[in-house]
């Protein structure tokens, strides 16, 4: 009878200790959550950061860019756009690229060019010109 005593206490203290252990491993798993949400949250701050002086200009044929670049040709497009601001000396193009090509069957199009500014303010105005050009 002492023996039966014996194991069911020990295995009451097994279940017990299984309990705890798996009591910490939620809190560690609740913490590993919440310390990816804040990381994730940091690298979409760092993203939008990076992306913030971009400006994705769209529809442009590729053939006009293969005579002055992708850059004189961003260029050409602001002084044509918005004269006013092609005198600007503030507003300095930092670089310029075509996306890359994706493949779709149902809509062919362009290259996307992506306008990097060297300030967030140079972006700033174009947007606003073309703000008021549009309304």
């Amino acid at each position: 009878m002492d023996a039966a005593v014996a194991r069911m206490d020990e295995a009451e203290q097994r279940f017990r200790d299984i309990e705890e252990k798996l009591l910490k491993n939620n809190e560690a798993g609740k913490k590993r959550e919440i310390k990816t949400k804040e990381h994730n949250l940091r690298i979409r701050e760092t993203s939008h950061s990076l992306k913030r002086n971009n400006i994705r200009i769209i529809g442009v044929p590729e053939e006009e860019e293969r005579e002055i670049g992708v850059e004189g040709l961003c260029e050409q497009i602001i002084a044509e756009n918005f004269p006013n601001l092609g005198k600007d000396t503030d507003i300095k193009i930092q670089e310029a690229q075509r996306t890359p090509i994706r493949f779709t069957k149902n809509l062919p199009s362009t290259r996307h060019i992506i306008v990097k500014f060297t300030k967030f303010s140079g972006k700033e105005r174009i947007m606003k010109a073309a703000r008021e050009k549009k309304s």
